[in-house]
């Protein structure tokens, strides 16, 4: 993650646990992952972040399992219908689920890796078109949140809910651009009209 050292969002993504399964035993470390022993011993799992278990595992103390937002269940879920899956419930902590799923992606050895990897292209593309659909969709409604209730202007923040980080940022993108290809429409129409 050298790239990425100034990056929140890979500070946050750091942050996220993986479950480490130890190899062998590490006398005097027992309290890592909020343990009451005094030593670790091998077999033993604890809940370790990211910016520790790198040491960790490089170092072959311990081996990770894939964590949770990405297990098999998840993974079928996105092959039948990526859209369906609600990216942010996945991940907490504001972490982005593309950006936790890049940190293990470089974790993991080349084959599970380069997996990892059309997983989350794939998952980005099938939702992309609905992310920037939804946005222009909810750009010509006219200002987000601006009523009360559940009526069409809670509409745009239930979609935004179910988005990762990053699809919520391309979504704000999408739709200020649309809004400002509209307004640029309106003008220049309005000023041709006078002219003629």
């Amino acid at each position: 993650m050298d790239n990425d050292y100034f990056s929140i969002d890979a500070i946050l993504a750091e942050n996220q646990k993986v479950q480490c399964k130890f190899k062998q035993r590490i006398p005097e470390m027992g309290h890592l992952g909020g343990g009451s022993e005094r030593d670790i011993t091998p077999l033993n799992k604890r809940q370790i972040p990211i910016w520790l278990a790198y040491i960790i595992i490089y170092s072959d103390w311990a081996d990770f399992d894939i964590p949770q937002p990405f297990s098999n269940k998840v993974r079928n879920a996105l092959r039948a219908e990526p859209r369906s899956v609600r990216l942010s419930n996945l991940v907490g902590a504001g972490t982005g689920w593309y950006v936790f799923g890049k940190t293990i992606m470089d974790m993991l050895g080349d084959e599970q890796g380069v997996e990892m990897s059309e997983m989350l292209v794939t998952t980005f593309k099938g939702r992309l078109v609905d992310v920037i659909d939804q946005a222009q969709h909810f750009a010509a409604l006219g200002p987000v949140g601006g009523g009360g209730g559940g009526g069409i202007d809670s509409a745009p923040q239930m979609f935004r809910e179910g988005l990762d980080t990053t699809e919520r940022e391309l979504f704000v993108l999408a739709q200020e651009s649309a809004r400002r290809m509209k307004k640029w429409y309106e003008e220049s129409s309005g000023g041709t009209k006078r002219v003629a």
